[in-house]
């Protein structure tokens, strides 16, 4: 496993990643704007947040890779394919677990809950993430998949 190289290939991998959603986003397949989501929990300014937003998002990627890296390094191989599956694992969480608890902890989004006393300017996410459009679960498992696999290439032993 190339271990100084996951640093690297993580900032690829999210860059590609990121190229894809914003494609998306362009397209008018999905309204979900992780560096915009990602920054507001920081500051309201929507463009501070934007750029805020994007580093959080690149350190988060790299963390995410540093664990496919060590999956890799686990199953003694690293594969496009490996690389695919994990990033169905990685989509499945996000789309499950993470998101839907972000309502929670995001001071400028609004929960099921809150009603219509609450000041937040983001809506929330809902099951799957349907709230930013239909099309976003889509959306982010075809994201994921390309993260995994740019990953699985890269971090290939030669």
């Amino acid at each position: 496993m190339d271990w100084a190289g996951w640093g690297l290939f993580g900032l690829v991998a999210t860059a590609a990643l990121t190229a894809a959603l914003i494609t998306a986003q362009l397209a008018g397949l999905t309204r979900l704007d992780l560096p915009l989501v990602l920054g507001t929990l920081v500051t309201e300014d929507p463009d501070r947040a934007r750029v805020i937003g994007f580093f959080m998002h690149l350190g988060a990627g790299q963390g995410f890779a540093l664990g496919y890296a060590a999956t890799f390094a686990l199953l003694h191989r690293a594969t496009w394919w490996i690389g695919a599956l994990l990033g169905l694992l990685h989509v499945g969480i996000a789309l499950t677990v993470l998101l839907p608890l972000l309502p929670g902890v995001h001071p400028r989004m609004a929960s099921q809950r809150a009603g219509l006393t609450s000041t937040a300017v983001l809506e929330p996410p809902g099951v799957f993430a349907v709230n930013y459009g239909v099309q976003t679960p889509a959306v982010a498992v075809v994201i994921h998949v390309i993260y995994g696999i740019v990953l699985g290439l890269l971090l290939q032993a030669d």
